[in-house]
């Protein structure tokens, strides 16, 4: 299996098709691009039954052995065993199996219609974010081990990556994490997750902006060859493709589980910022899984949805782009879907490189095939399974409140986001999978004012607001923020 760049072409570095474990460190292709397989592996009918069968760490690796043919099978089978465990994944609730990794939970069923959750926040950060996160951090180490080299992991986070990214790299040999976020726009237990580590190799940077300044900085220092090269620089956020295929696995297993034939489909409804969890059920999708919709949630900011909805990309300026009580999806640039328009657009790299050279220049594109557009393949949206919706901090406060009362479940605001929406799109005789994106504690706040009490919270994580905090405050200067990773890379490049 070789990976090419959604833009491959535009610079002589990126032209040469890439095995998994060269990709896997890093983040954008050379030119800019964002790396998928020349093609995707397809899942048999036989292999979907055996499948029906595995432990979520064996599923996980029969899935990744399709995408990273270049590692010995025996390591790759150990490092997705070593990661997928109930003593990693612990935080069950009362009559789950921590086994299950992802158990699923029925929400609504009304006849042939029914509206079901995947639980994906049981890893040690309590989000979805954990499920490739920790894959990711015994990757990395692995792959670094074995050329005795180092990495430095350079992202941004709205509000759980972080987190995800620092409780899965911490301690790990050769590796340290310097890591953005908007200074005051996470919620009080996210700030605290992240800045309350006080690791050596962990380096929280408050950034005076929102999320697309925290990202816009990840890939200018990405597009800086010389930089990154000599500072060894990766990433971890979603434009990483290894964490990208590692969310594929939670579809697979969503799927068998709400099933019982191959001949039955299932629907997914995905809380969507940045595209990487949707486009993982994308991928999915691709492979063979019998996914009737995909149907991305967004909350105000609602990028994603207006595409959908009309063909017309239009990213937000920070002015325009809200803070909200789901702040993990404040986020008007979307890195991962340039990966869709790939497909959208049928592998044109040339077409990916002006569509977001305009995303750059001229805030965007339209696709709806209207006069003066810039192309009509918004109509092809459909064969691809993809539906949209938004949401309104009303009606996430709404839909705590219901699930609360009918089911004696407590969502998170983002997964109210997901509810919201998918109850517009849930059909008889196909369930529909509500990603879940976090526990509630992280947004108590919101939940409080739905239910008047307080989110339940998970054994240690009673106090963790009140612990010391470790983090520097700094401005979006290009140059201020290069300057402090060659500081404390230990390349000083």
């Amino acid at each position: 299996m070789l990976y090419v760049s959604t833009r491959a072409g535009q610079a002589p570095q990126s032209t040469a098709p890439q095995p998994f474990s060269a990709i896997l460190l890093g983040g954008l292709a050379p030119d800019g691009g964002l790396y998928l397989p020349q093609s995707y592996p397809q899942v048999s009918d036989a292999e979907l039954t055996a499948w029906r069968k595995l432990s979520y760490a064996d599923l996980a690796f029969e899935i990744l052995r399709k995408f990273a043919t270049d590692i010995p099978e025996a390591d790759l089978r150990a490092l997705t065993r070593k990661t997928y465990t109930a003593g990693v994944y612990r935080n069950v609730r009362e009559g789950e199996n921590a086994a299950d990794i992802t158990p699923l939970r029925v929400l609504e069923r009304d006849g042939a219609r029914s509206l079901v959750l995947q639980s994906l926040s049981n890893g040690p950060t309590l989000a979805f974010k954990d499920m490739a996160m920790q894959l990711l951090g015994n990757l990395f180490e692995y792959a670094l081990a074995k050329d005795h080299a180092s990495l430095n992991i350079f992202g941004a986070t709205s509000g759980d990556t972080g987190s995800a990214a620092e409780y899965a790299m911490r301690g790990k040999r050769g590796v340290r994490v310097f890591m953005l976020s908007p200074q005051g726009k996470m919620s009080p237990f996210q700030t605290a997750q992240m800045f309350s580590l006080q690791d050596e190799n962990i380096y929280n940077i408050a950034v005076d902006g929102v999320f697309d300044d925290c990202q816009d900085l990840v890939k200018a220092v990405s597009n800086d060859l010389p930089f990154k090269a000599a500072n060894k620089i990766g990433t971890v956020n979603s434009i990483n493709w290894a964490r990208v295929v590692a969310q594929v696995v939670y579809y697979f297993r969503g799927y068998l589980a709400a099933t019982t034939e191959n001949s039955e489909k299932v629907s997914f409804t995905v809380p969507s910022g940045n595209f990487g969890n949707i486009c993982a059920g994308h991928i999915a999708r691709m492979m063979g899984l019998p996914i009737d919709k995909l149907v991305a949630a967004t909350n105000e900011n609602d990028v994603l949805d207006e595409f959908f909805r009309t063909g017309v990309y239009r990213v937000r300026k920070a002015a325009e782009t809200y803070h909200t009580s789901s702040p993990s999806m404040d986020i008007s640039k979307a890195s991962n879907f340039e990966r869709f328009i790939y497909d959208l657009v049928g592998g044109d790299a040339a077409r990916v490189r002006a569509l977001f050279h305009k995303v750059d220049t001229a805030g965007g594109f339209d696709l709806s095939g209207r006069p003066g557009s810039d192309g009509d393949e918004w109509t092809r949206v459909a064969e691809f399974g993809f539906q949209s919706g938004s949401s309104t901090h009303k009606d996430r406060v709404a839909t705590i409140r219901d699930v609360a009362d009918d089911c004696d479940i407590v969502i998170d605001t983002h997964t109210a986001d997901g509810v919201f929406v998918a109850r517009k799109f849930a059909a008889p005789g196909v369930p529909m999978i509500v990603l879940e994106t976090a526990l509630a504690a992280k947004f108590n706040d919101t939940i409080l004012e739905a239910l008047g009490t307080d989110a339940p919270r998970p054994a240690g994580f009673e106090n963790i607001e009140a612990l010391p905090q470790k983090v520097t405050v700094m401005s979006t200067d290009l140059a201020q923020m290069k300057a402090y990773i060659a500081a404390h890379s230990g390349h000083g490049g």
